[in-house]
Order: structure tokens, then C-alpha cells, then sequence
């Protein structure tokens, strides 16, 4: 079985940094299931591919593997497809091989680990149980560009059909920590044929690697229930935990929200915002329209109240957020009709969602500044490369009206939780790339009261899809 990883970040070589192994060397591992091997068919410094080649003892599979106490033999534990594909004893060879690189860790390049670099990871081999159409849904909301080609049953005979193995190649601009870890967490569940007893240590496994994507992934359920054999106490129990310690945050979330409110509340700008942000979208035409990153429901609101909107959708990724804009639309106690025009559901942005397709318009409010930069340009993909609403509404704040705030200390931002502020060239630099790239067109307008200087606090992009392009 071969998995090679290859980058075109320069310089390319440094992935042996990254790898903790030596682009000029062939190191070889025991496992207890066979040998790995770590090659690298090609290092420069435009372009470097490292190569992990499983020789796995079937034979050695047996005599080692641990099972439920009574659990007897058969013969397809010795003549089966486990030497030949991509299965569980991959991901135990990436932890015990590239265990530092699993774990974000380079003592020579430490700011590169935690660098997003242009990746391409190919699996000869691997196993799609669900097809095709389920490696996608796994990957592609990671923002993992996928390709794959299918193996016939029996090439000599191709009416047989499609057997359930592809070549995989995933590509995408990522931390390679974030490459290993989808690939240790995914590769068993597409196989869904563990070699090795799961047990309750599974689940501390599972949170170790899949804890900061998997609980937002739109696949969580059933990646869960998959990486742990269907045991539905393990699989309840990891799910809740995935969970857990959203409240706190969210508690911390309110408390920072607070103080935002509180900055901004001479100008009541949160008000003029959403009347803004109202008529952008009926300027548009739009009837079905998605409010995204939608915490408690305040523009969700105001739609409802619009009949021009027939389909309302709300999309956050707290769970507890969504729980209040539930009670304060009270929507248990809408009627019917109402009712049927307006829905919310947990997701991220930054993980593609095939529920986001075919709307007219979306509403980004306040919400791309909590965005970590590298991921942006997943978020890009997801909503103007994917989703591709006809019209997108972006609001954010506008960094240098801060001056303007006489409770906030100079160099803060309105809101801790904010990875960045933008002035108004860097925020028409990014709107005019992102409408350049995908085929929309943009405009303008400022929110709020407008000072000479420092211009308006809140800044907003009104993306329209250009003539021609394919909504």
C-alpha cells in the first residue's frame, strides 16, 4: 500500500523537516503487522514528494491482532485485501511513522508546521464503502479539491462493473498537521473494517485527532458511528463529548458579544446594520436566502417578517446560538405557514456544505473577522465557488473608525474574539480578488455614520454574480 504526500512549497524539501525524515535517506520501521517504509522519489527545492510504503505480513496480521475474548479464526483473516489497501494499519503506520507531524510538531521549522502550504496526498489503493459520492462528502467540506479514479472488478472483463477501490488524489492549501490528521481519522472510516478490537481508548483517539473539525464536519454521525464499528454506547458517548464544551465557550462568546454591543451602542449601529443588510437582499430580488453565521436570529427575524422571502435559512456553528434564535423567533408557536419558510441547521464555513446550494442570496454579517486568515480562502470556496448564491452580502468592521470609540483603548479590536480588522483598502483588496477569482461582481456601501477621516464603522461588499456566470 502507497501513500506519497508531495508539495510544491518552496523551498519543497523542507517537507523532510516537516516529516522528521531525511529526503536523502530510506528509513524503514517494524510494525506489528509488517514493515513501513519512507522514501522520497523526488526532493528539490521546486518540488518534493515523500513516499510511505506499507509491506504488511498477513500472516504477522493474525498471529497479532487482538479481538473479543473467544473470537476464532477464518480463513479470510489470511487471504484477504488488507496487503494491497488503504486501511486502518495505514493510519497506525501515520501515527507510529509521522507521529510528531501528526501532532503539528517541527523543532527545525516550527512556524511552517503551523503554516497552510499547496499539499497533494494520492492513496493508490483505497477502499469507498458507500462509493464515490461518500469519499466526497467526507473531503471536499475539509476543502480538499478530490480525485478519483475507480478499479474495475477484473479489467479483463470491465461489464463486472466498478469494484469498491479508487486512486485517490486530494489537493488543497493546508498544514500538512491537518492533512495527517483527515487522513488517520477518514482512511478507516471509508474502509470501515478496523484490524484491531475498538474499545473505549478509541474515542480519546478519535477527539485527539478529529476533535477540532469533526464536531462542525457535515458527516459527524455517521464518521463517528463508522470510526467506531457502529457500538452506539461508544459512538453516544463520543458524540456528547464532541459537544461538551460548547456551553462554556459559548457563555465566553456572550460575554464578548456583550462588550461589542456596548462599544458600538452610542450609533445604534447594529440597528442601521441590519436595516442595511434588509435592503440589500430585497434590492436583489432574492426569495430564498441564507443567513450565515446566524447566532441568535436578529437579521432571521427581520426576513420573517418580510413576506418577499419565501425560504429562510439559518446556519451557525454553535449549536447553543441556534437553541436561542429558536426561542426568541419562537418558532414552536409560528404558525404552520410561517413556520415552513424559515429552518435552521449547525454547520461551518469553512466546510463545504452541499445544503448551501441554490439559494438566491446569502447574508455574511459580522462574521468573517472570527475567521482565522488561513482560513479564508475555505470559506471563499464554500460560499462564492460552491454555494454560489446569485447575490452575497459581506459586512465587517472597518478598523480604522476604532479611533473613533472613545471606550476602546487604541489597538484594540471591538471584539477579542476577532482575528483581524480591516482598513477600507484591505477589505476592497480581499472583495476585489474574491470577485475577480469567481465570477462576481462588487460594490460598496458604507453602514453607520460617515466621519471624513476614519470613514464608516461598519463596511459592506455586495457581491452579484457577473453576466454570463453559472449560479
Amino acid at each position: 500500500m502507497l501513500l506519497t504526500i508531495t508539495t510544491t512549497y518552496q523551498p519543497a524539501d523542507d517537507l523532510g523537516y516537516l516529516l522528521h525524515k531525511n529526503p536523502d535517506s530510506c528509513s524503514s520501521f517494524n510494525l506489528s503487522f509488517g514493515q513501513a517504509h519512507v522514501f522520497y522519489p523526488e526532493a528539490s527545492d521546486a518540488r518534493c514528494t515523500a513516499a510511505l510504503l506499507l509491506d504488511v505480513d498477513p500472516v504477522g496480521i493474525v498471529r497479532n491482532r487482538k479481538g473479543p475474548p473467544g473470537e476464532g479464526r477464518s480463513l479470510f483473516q489470511y487471504v484477504n485485501d488488507r496487503p494491497y489497501v488503504a486501511s486502518s494499519f495505514m493510519s497506525v503506520a501515520l501515527a507510529q511513522v509521522f507521529g510528531s507531524a501528526l501532532k503539528g510538531r517541527s523543532r527545525e521549522r516550527p512556524e511552517l508546521a503551523e503554516t497552510p502550504i499547496p499539499l497533494r496526498a494520492k492513496l493508490s489503493a483505497l477502499p469507498c464503502r458507500g462509493g464515490e459520492a461518500f469519499l466526497r462528502r467526507l473531503f471536499e467540506p475539509l476543502g480538499y479539491h478530490v480525485t478519483a479514479a475507480g478499479h474495475p472488478l477484473d479489467e479483463t472483463f470491465p461489464d463486472w462493473g466498478e469494484s469498491r477501490y479508487y486512486t485517490v488524489e486530494l489537493e488543497a492549501h493546508t498544514r500538512l498537521k491537518d492533512l495527517l490528521t483527515h487522513l488517520y481519522v477518514l482512511i478507516p472510516v471509508l474502509d470501515d473494517e478496523k484490524h484491531y478490537w475498538v474499545g473505549k481508548d478509541e474515542i480519546e483517539k478519535l477527539l485527539s485527532f478529529g476533535g477540532e473539525w469533526l464536531a462542525v464536519h457535515p458527516e459527524r454521525d455517521r464518521i463517528t458511528q463508522r470510526y467506531l464499528r457502529y457500538q452506539r454506547r461508544l459512538t453516544r458517548e463520543a458524540l456528547d463529548r464532541l459537544l461538551e464544551d460548547a456551553p462554556e465557550l459559548e457563555r465566553e462568546e456572550e460575554a464578548r458579544d456583550t462588550e461589542e454591543e456596548a462599544v458600538e451602542r452610542r450609533i445604534s449601529l447594529n440597528e442601521q446594520r441590519m436595516g442595511t443588510v434588509m435592503a440589500a437582499l430585497r434590492g436583489s430580488g432574492a426569495k430564498r436566502v441564507l443567513d450565515l453565521g446566524c447566532g441568535e436570529g436578529q437579521l432571521l427575524r427581520r426576513l420573517l417578517d418580510d413576506r418577499a422571502f419565501t425560504e429562510i435559512v439559518g446556519m451557525d456553528v454553535s449549536y447553543r446560538a441556534l437553541e436561542r434564535a429558536k426561542e426568541k423567533l419562537k418558532l414552536d408557536r409560528l404558525p404552520e405557514m410561517q413556520r415552513e419558510r424559515i429552518r435552521l441547521m449547525q454547520g461551518s464555513l469553512i466546510y463545504r456544505d452541499d445544503r448551501l446550494s441554490s439559494f438566491d442570496a446569502a447574508a455574511v454579517v459580522e462574521v468573517i473577522e472570527h475567521l482565522d486568515p488561513p482560513r479564508l480562502a475555505s470559506f471563499e470556496r464554500v460560499l462564492f465557488e460552491f454555494a454560489r448564491p446569485g447575490t452575497i452580502v459581506v459586512t465587517t468592521p472597518n478598523v480604522e473608525y476604532n479611533a473613533n470609540f472613545e471606550s476602546l483603548p487604541a489597538g484594540r479590536l471591538r471584539h477579542r474574539d476577532h482575528r483581524f480588522e480591516w482598513t477600507r483598502a484591505e477589505f476592497r483588496a480581499w472583495a476585489d480578488g474574491i470577485a475577480e477569482r469567481f465570477g462576481y461582481g462588487v460594490t460598496y456601501l458604507p453602514v453607520g455614520p460617515e466621519d471624513p477621516q476614519h470613514g464608516s464603522p461598519t463596511q459592506m461588499g455586495i457581491f452579484s454574480l457577473s453576466p454570463g456566470s453559472a449560479a
